[in-house]
């Protein structure tokens, strides 16, 4: 308890920073939030100063002191409102990322939880069986894809399986003429578009967890406990999974809580080739337009996401390795 009570404040503590961090960055920067607004008035003509001033109120530019403004902004996070988009206006920021985050989950999650447990199981039996074909195979395999970059790869599948062959769409996450809904014709359209994005992500990532896993295993059978197991007489799946993968496989969960939590921030690149709906393609487009709100609040969301995924990942080390708890 007192181990996981410590682990609870670290959270807590470095979750403030990173809330207080992403009121003062916008902040820095230089002009207004309503400065990209007005710019784009201005094109067509010089803006008066009551048009800006309407338009600061429009979109709900801070005003007051700064400790006012942290005050109504630790409120609004609280509340989970961060104002309206600049790009996609009048909708609200929240409503935004809310359609947006279940694309990404579906996605990026499923998808990166799929190559860590793969990846792992396939890393165990390489280095359990190293020096076999089942060791070289998947070792030079997986080196050879995590070599490709996720665009190129998602290019590559683009054009081949989705304008050479037309097995698969190949862009956005359901078909015009679907109606949204929890359909059994929508669950199959939606399928469909996710084969592509979710194929160039497991094919990327798959390589880097059967290496790392690997490595940490082949060390890991070295160790003097692993010997005494088998001088005992245990089966050999037993040894693997039980002692030697247990103890190596602590490098990989530290990986694979920064990979999950940066699943929130969703693959950017990825996504925009495929034009995919999720909180990539959302941050692209907010990047692009000068959507500070939007930007804040995914800034916010992927900083939350990563300091949860590791506490979880704390907390299971702790289960995992004992020794962590003194």
């Amino acid at each position: 308890m007192k181990y996981v009570l410590q682990k609870v404040g670290l959270f807590v503590l470095t979750l403030w920073a990173a809330i207080t961090l992403n009121f003062f960055l916008p902040r820095l920067m230089p002009g207004s939030p309503a400065d990209a607004a007005i710019a784009k008035l201005s094109q067509n003509g010089p803006v008066s100063d009551a048009t800006r001033a309407a338009i600061e109120a429009q979109l709900g530019v801070p005003t007051g002191s700064i400790w006012d403004q942290y005050v109504a902004y630790l409120g609004q996070v609280a509340r989970l409102d961060f104002g309206v988009s600049y790009t996609f206006y009048p909708q609200s920021v929240s409503s935004m990322v809310s359609t947006a985050l279940p694309y990404t989950i579906g996605l990026v999650g499923i998808v990166t939880i799929l190559a860590f447990v793969i990846g792992t199981l396939i890393g165990t039996a390489a280095a359990w069986r190293r020096g076999t074909w089942l060791d070289s195979l998947p070792t030079l395999t997986g080196s050879f894809l995590s070599t490709f970059p996720y665009f190129w790869t998602a290019l590559l599948l683009l054009f081949f399986f989705g304008y050479v062959l037309h097995w698969f769409p190949t862009t956005g996450a359901y078909a015009a003429t679907t109606t949204p809904g929890f359909t059994w014709d929508f669950i199959v359209d939606l399928a469909q578009h996710a084969v592509l994005p979710a194929l160039t992500i497991l094919l990327t990532s798959l390589g880097g967890w059967i290496i790392g896993m690997r490595n940490a295993m082949i060390n890991t059978l070295g160790e003097d406990y692993v010997t005494f197991a088998e001088a005992n007489g245990l089966h050999g799946r037993t040894i693997a999974l039980r002692y030697a993968a247990r103890n190596a496989i602590l490098p990989n969960l530290t990986g694979f809580g920064l990979t999950l939590g940066g699943v929130v921030g969703g693959s950017i690149l990825v996504e925009q080739v495929f034009g995919y709906p999720g909180i990539g393609y959302l941050l692209f487009n907010a990047v692009i337009g000068q959507d500070y709100p939007l930007m804040q609040a995914l800034f916010l969301m992927i900083t939350v996401s990563v300091l949860i995924a590791n506490f979880l990942v704390d907390i299971l080390y702790g289960v995992l390795d004992p020794r962590t708890r003194r």
